[in-house]
């Protein structure tokens, strides 16, 4: 048995919450113990399995504030996780042999006082989650940067989530040219997508002929309003409208965060814009009941997302045998095969309309390309997989 304890920022919904939980969950079935600290956690906004009483999870620090009058968010949550590896290795009383921390790397020299494993998961550089724009954000960003590289390097072991990362982390961290992160990609637990499919209820409006579903958190960096551009361009077609073709857009969705409060305003300002009112809904965050449904039901999900790390939504959607049309680039170019499990395009309104047209004119192949990709899914993205690989780590981890 390997004692393994999760940091993580933040707890609530997302695709990298959603790898710490499984990753937690196929440890825990091992065998192995495990607890979560993280710096914030809702009970009501997060995986279930982390406020039913299947994990452990102790939140610790959410005092220190979020931001600085609105700005320093990064500073702050630095800081927060600094605070999270404090209190593990002198105050929380907890014995360990691996401390498997993601996100944010700064945490890791800390961690590493009391002399044990540290790994870490880079689901994405940092640093290339923002732009700098003006000279005093690459003053501010300067030294962060600097921290996130030289404290990722300090990490006993460095996973990524696909190849496409580990590509991206070569470019971005020169100085750790001597690590060559191993690619443990996400998976599904497949037993939590096998469950009862409930009704729609009122989750859509009756009779839609076509839906289409997007689900991601409402950042504009998820490229949210592409979906709805490229509903606006499908039905400039009359004759389509008349297919009753629907768009729901679905994703986590936080009032703490101010970006999901602004960006969520801006699609709908667009989808107002664009007159498509009666075609399309929005659905502020969800229960993974509420998910499932959704996904049995749809005709097809947009991913939206360029450059995407992974993105774990179209595997999800593949295995409950719906097609994908994606970004072609990032993570989807590794998940989701072109005019088989669905379509890589171009982000541009007009090249994802294009391929919604498919869907909408062409009756069986949504089934067609369902199939393929739920057999894809189940081959290549397994939890069965992802665990015994996470178990080896971890095991090895112990042992150097």
């Amino acid at each position: 048995m390997v004692k393994v304890v999760f940091v993580h920022p933040d707890l609530g919904i997302g695709g990298a919450e959603r790898l710490v939980v499984d990753a937690a969950l196929a440890l825990q079935s091992r065998g192995h113990s495990v607890n979560i600290l993280t710096a914030h956690h809702d009970p009501g906004h997060c995986f279930k399995e982390t406020s039913d009483g299947t994990l452990d999870v102790k939140a610790v620090g959410d005092w220190l504030p979020r931001s600085i009058f609105g700005r320093c968010y990064a500073l702050c949550a630095y800081i927060r996780m600094i605070y999270v590896a404090l209190y593990l290795v002198f105050f929380s009383g907890l014995v360990y042999d691996v401390v498997f921390c993601d996100q944010i790397s700064a945490c890791i020299p800390f961690l590493k006082l009391k002399r044990t494993k540290v790994l870490f998961y880079c689901h994405f550089p940092d640093q290339l989650l923002t732009k700098r724009a003006t000279f005093l954000k690459r003053l501010y960003r300067g030294p962060i940067d600097w921290l996130e590289e030289k404290t990722t390097g300090m990490a006993h072991c460095v996973l990524v989530n696909s190849d496409f990362t580990a590509e991206t982390f070569a470019k971005t961290f020169p100085s750790l040219s001597h690590i060559t992160p191993d690619v443990l990609y996400p998976s599904l637990n497949f037993a939590a997508f096998d469950k009862k499919v409930e009704p729609l209820g009122d989750l859509l409006p009756k009779n839609t002929d076509v839906l289409f579903l997007s689900i991601n958190r409402f950042e504009r960096k998820k490229n949210l309003g592409l979906a709805v551009e490229a509903l606006g361009k499908l039905l400039e077609n009359p004759a389509l409208i008349k297919r009753k073709v629907h768009l729901l857009m679905a994703g986590g969705y936080d009032d703490r965060v101010t970006e999901n409060r602004e960006h969520y305003l801006e699609l709908r300002q667009l989808t107002e814009k664009l007159k498509l009112n009666d075609h399309v809904t929005f659905k502020l965050s969800f229960s993974d009941a509420e998910k499932l449904t959704l996904l049995s039901n749809c005709t097809c999900l947009l991913y939206t997302p360029s450059n995407e790390h992974f993105g774990i939504v179209p595997i999800e959607a593949m295995y409950m045998r719906r097609p994908v049309i994606a970004v072609n680039s990032g993570g989807p170019l590794e998940t989701v095969v072109h005019e088989k499990t669905g379509f890589l395009c171009e982000p541009e309104a007009q090249s994802f309309a294009d391929a919604m047209r498919e869907f909408v004119t062409k009756k069986n192949l949504s089934d067609k390309y369902g199939k393929a990709g739920h057999s894809r899914v189940v081959s290549s993205f397994s939890f069965k997989a992802f665990g015994n690989k996470l178990d080896r780590i971890v095991k090895k981890l112990r042992k150097s």
